[in-house]
């Protein structure tokens, strides 16, 4: 009998005798919902962490962040330097009980990198693949290139039966509003199966007894329910109406650790907080933009208290940026890692010298369900610049709206965390932001800036095979982001989770990534 109906035939005798046992479902409170059931829908790091419990890739990273195999056994670079060969795992099946095989992979791969993909710069050197056999795939790249694992992690698996059966072969954009078959159904290899979902309502997840790999957690269910206000979250989670939040407000840590049923998890987030700016030619006022000019821009960075921030805004908690990257990741230099000083007068004279008319106002877009604590550090920031004679217009909406004026050019001054997923590299951040618009490359460069310099050192790291001297190329690479200005570093934000004493384990990770299938209920601290 297999395993499912076992299961299915134990719990009706269960239930028939009045001995059922209780179910360890974790009850988790976001800060918001996911943008789609469809992991490619957008390039949104929450999205694909969710959707990670659904979905897999060829390879993932294990508990100290480093790569092992997952979907694929295997792999190895053919004679052609371009070209990885990778042997797929026997026995996989999807949740409709479809079989993995080598089709589905290069059916996901295609879907991923098509052109009108919002996640085609998550793969940027993929040319092709090809099926080998049923459960061998070759995948070519344009060029040698070190850095394909780290961007498999997150090109999450499709049944491809399943795609050509729903007509979801091509992505979905949520940012585009476009939608599919996808968008609202999923069915892929992962520790969990979507039982049911009511978009910023709730979305159930119940275990995959058919999973192809060893459970370390005990969980039977996870239900996610997004709780936007942070007052109704905290209170949400000290009344045990949720169970694990991965967004405890850090001005309420000190009452959650006062709580005896409450355990507090706490750490420094990989994400860099960053404020971008538009290269092009008008603001959205149609008048002339004066952020293209450096000096401009070194105005707008000296005017921003970070130390106020960091102390009053954000607690105490976040780790004040000078670079664009976190310590940890490869590439970060601490030469790189400085800021130049809170210095409003200096600021004045830069605009004044710039030529920047008293009270110029341009849109300053921030979203109401981001970052910890955006919309106080932006008001903070906002305020901090009408003080040296601008007028900025603070906008403050959901992703849901913000993020089309940001990839559509319909907004100003903007703000970006980075938390260089999937790669944990600094190639993540330059390839996808700093990089001119150019296929796969520059994604998120939401400003429209372009140096042809900083591109060329950007590309010959994307080709570098040699670790160290690629990762000279990315930090040369770093130091023209920063001498540039073309963004102003804020901080790496705090991360903080909290848990009710039914969870016994909740490992905290320092991607900030939730992985449950790591998660145990019972009795906890």
């Amino acid at each position: 009998m297999k395993l499912r109906h076992l299961l299915l035939a134990t719990a009706a005798v269960a239930s028939l005798s009045g001995a059922a046992q209780a179910e360890n479902v974790l009850k988790w409170g976001a800060n918001r919902d996911i943008g789609s059931l469809d992991p490619y829908s957008f390039g949104d790091s929450f999205t694909i962490n969710v959707l990670n419990h659904v979905y897999e890739g060829l390879v993932r990273y294990n508990k100290d962040l480093k790569i092992e195999p997952a979907l694929a056994e295997s792999w190895e670079i053919l004679d052609d330097k371009i070209t990885w060969r990778f042997k797929l795992r026997e026995g996989v099946t999807f949740h409709n009980g479809n079989p993995f095989t080598a089709q589905d992979v290069v059916a996901s791969l295609t879907r991923v990198s098509h052109e009108t993909s919002p996640l085609k710069g998550n793969l940027p050197a993929y040319v092709s693949s090809k099926v080998v056999d049923d459960l061998t795939v070759d995948i070519t790249l344009n060029g040698t290139y070190p850095l394909l694992l780290n961007d498999l992690t997150n090109i999450h698996i499709f049944d491809a039966e399943w795609m050509t059966a729903n007509d979801a072969l091509m992505p979905t954009d949520v940012g585009a509003g476009t939608e599919g078959y996808a968008t609202y159904n999923a069915n892929g290899t992962g520790p969990f199966i979507v039982e049911s979902r009511q978009p910023d309502a709730k979305t159930v997840f119940v275990v995959n007894p058919d999973w192809w790999d060893e459970p370390q957690h005990n969980l039977d269910r996870i239900e996610l329910t997004p709780v936007n206000s942070a007052a109704t979250r905290v209170a949400a989670l000290l009344s045990g109406e949720i169970s694990f939040t991965n967004d405890a407000p850090v001005q309420d840590l000190p009452r959650l650790e006062a709580a005896p049923n409450v355990e507090v998890l706490e750490g420094v987030d990989l994400r860099t907080v960053m404020i971008g700016f538009p290269f092009r030619d008008t603001l959205t006022t149609g008048e002339p933009n004066p952020f293209k000019e450096k000096a401009v821009r070194e105005a707008l960075y000296k005017a921003i208290d970070l130390d106020l921030i960091q102390q009053k805004v954000m607690r105490g908690k976040s780790r004040t940026a000078g670079a664009t990257i976190a310590p940890p990741i490869p590439g970060y230099t601490e030469a790189l890692d400085t800021v130049p000083g809170y210095d409003p007068e200096a600021s004045k004279a830069l605009l004044a010298a710039a030529g920047v008319p008293e009270g110029l106002e341009f849109e300053f877009n921030c979203l109401s369900d981001g970052l910890v604590n955006e919309e106080q550090f932006c008001q903070a920031i906002a305020s901090m610049w009408s003080r040296i004679g601008l007028s900025p217009k603070l906008d403050v909406a959901p992703r849901a709206v913000q993020s089309p004026k940001r990839t559509n050019a319909k907004t100003d001054v903007y703000t970006l965390g980075w938390a260089t997923l999937p790669l944990l590299d600094s190639y993540s951040p330059l390839l996808q932001i700093f990089h001119s618009k150019d296929g796969n490359a520059g994604v998120f460069n939401w400003g429209g800036w372009s140096y042809p310099e900083l591109d060329a050192l950007i590309d010959a790291a994307g080709s570098e095979l040699d670790l160290e001297a690629r990762l000279a190329l990315q930090t040369e690479a770093l130091k023209m982001v920063k001498d540039e200005m073309i963004m102003i570093p804020l901080h790496q934000q705090p991360m903080a989770w909290a848990v009710t004493e039914d969870v016994a384990e909740m490992p905290l990770f320092p991607d900030a990534k939730p992985r449950l299938w790591f998660a145990k209920m019972g009795t906890g601290f």
